[in-house]
């Protein structure tokens, strides 16, 4: 299976704070994700300027074709950037990381995503989209599917539903399937009716966490993953560390987290997602996808930012493995 993916392009610049103070400070919702203009994303900055910070390639989609890619499947992103230091660390970021690059050149200053972590591990985004909210419907071509079997999309790209229906759109007519992560619950809040049409008409795939589950369908996890489940064909809804619910038509499982001790769960969502579908495209239970994906997002939860080192990597297919063997 071949994986293309639409996203933002953010870089995440990542601050370790030593309370939630700043977050209220800053007018930010904890745990969630809240867009911010310039003058917002210069205050954060500077207030950045008295932690420790950290820099890495960034975004939902990203996030999972980078996990997906190190779990040997082939993979594309699209999206944009502009012509400034971070859109070139971004590109070298995805190329180093082995995707294929379908980016898109602007002159708006490129997107980036200020992460806050306090000290229970969660994390808040403070997200200036910049160039990346400029890609349009128009830009998007039927070229960038071809050779590809699933198209990943994230939530956050409500901003623009043109530009969602029409990559969904030239994903079925190459005959994609199609993922969703849903996102933040705020997102879905204020996008609701679009959420559902998108899920109803074009989704295969639906990835939620209970905050995202109770959002949409105004039902705790359980009921949430039924409902989803009745709009798409797969539903799965993440529980943290109760682990995780799956359903398809008359099929549910529910499966551990794998234990760890979180440091930062910025993108425990979007490596489980990666994990899920590595297991599809080897055709795998899933139940089984759904521990591979625990694996992922147990193990990101451990360092700070998305990228894990090689030797994490390789303890993580030592487990996937150790799984499959059973």
């Amino acid at each position: 299976m071949r994986v293309i993916g639409l996203g933002n392009a953010l870089t995440d610049v990542l601050a370790i704070l030593n309370s939630d103070e700043c977050i209220q400070e800053m007018g930010l919702l904890k745990g969630g994700m809240q867009l911010i203009d310039e003058d917002k994303l210069l205050k954060i900055m500077a207030m950045f300027e008295d932690f420790d910070t950290f820099m890495a390639s960034g975004g939902s989609t990203a996030n999972t074709l980078s996990g997906l890619t190190r779990m040997g499947i082939e993979t594309g992103f699209i999206g944009k950037i502009g012509h400034d230091s971070y859109g070139k660390f971004y590109r070298k970021a995805l190329e180093k990381n082995g995707i294929q690059t379908h980016l898109i050149e602007g002159d708006v200053a490129s997107g980036c995503a200020m992460t806050l972590i306090t000290p229970d591990g969660e994390r808040t985004f403070g997200t200036y989209l910049g160039a990346a909210a400029t890609l349009t419907a128009e830009e998007l071509s039927p070229q960038m599917f071809n050779g590809y079997d699933l198209l990943q999309i994230e939530g956050y790209l409500v901003q623009d539903p043109h530009l969602i229906r029409r990559a969904v759109q030239l994903a079925k007519d190459a005959g994609l399937k199609i993922s969703l992560d849903m996102a933040s619950y705020n997102v879905i809040r204020e996008n609701h009716d679009f959420f559902q049409e998108l899920i109803r008409e074009y989704i295969d795939i639906a990835f939620a966490n209970e905050e995202e589950a109770y959002a949409y369908t105004g039902h705790e996890a359980k009921e949430a993953v039924a409902i989803l489940s009745r709009e798409c064909d797969i539903a799965v809804v993440k529980c943290g560390s109760h682990g995780s619910i799956i359903q398809q038509g008359d099929y549910y499982t529910e499966v551990k987290a794998t234990k760890a001790k979180c440091i930062d769960s910025t993108g425990a969502g979007d490596l489980y997602a990666a994990g899920f579908l590595y297991a599809l495209s080897m055709n795998l239970p899933l139940e089984t996808a759904g521990k591979i994906g625990s694996i992922l997002s147990g193990n990101v939860i451990e360092v700070i930012g998305t990228n894990m080192d090689d030797k994490r990597w390789d303890e993580i297919k030592l487990k996937v493995g150790e799984i499959l063997r059973k």
